[in-house]
């Protein structure tokens, strides 16, 4: 179970700097940050829940590892974020990362 709470708290982190980016558009900036604030604790709290039984490095690089990758690629998909090779290649890099800390984690 802590690895699925991990997993969404990951998801989650994907959502506030969404709400961040959504909170510059004109007419959207409470809307945006409080969407942001609801991410982040959602976020954090199901990181607080994994961590009970996830060590908290690993717990930790997973985290940040899923919220990075996941922004890049909202951003790429959604926001013409730049999509070079070597961003492609850093995200590619970030998901190998957070498949050997799972993979090594023993649990």
């Amino acid at each position: 179970m802590s690895w699925l709470f991990l997993i969404t708290a990951g998801l989650l982190e994907i959502g506030w700097p969404l709400g961040l980016k959504y909170a510059q558009q004109d007419g959207c900036r409470l809307a945006g940050i409080a969407a942001a604030v609801l991410f982040m604790a959602g976020s954090g709290f199901l990181l607080f829940l994994a961590q009970k039984e996830i060590p908290m490095g690993t717990a930790y690089a997973v985290w940040t590892g899923i919220g990075a990758a996941g922004a890049f690629l909202v951003g790429v998909l959604f926001f013409n974020d730049a999509a070079t090779l070597g961003r492609w290649l850093g995200a590619a890099l970030i998901i190998s990362g957070v498949v050997v800390m799972k993979l090594s984690s023993g649990r």
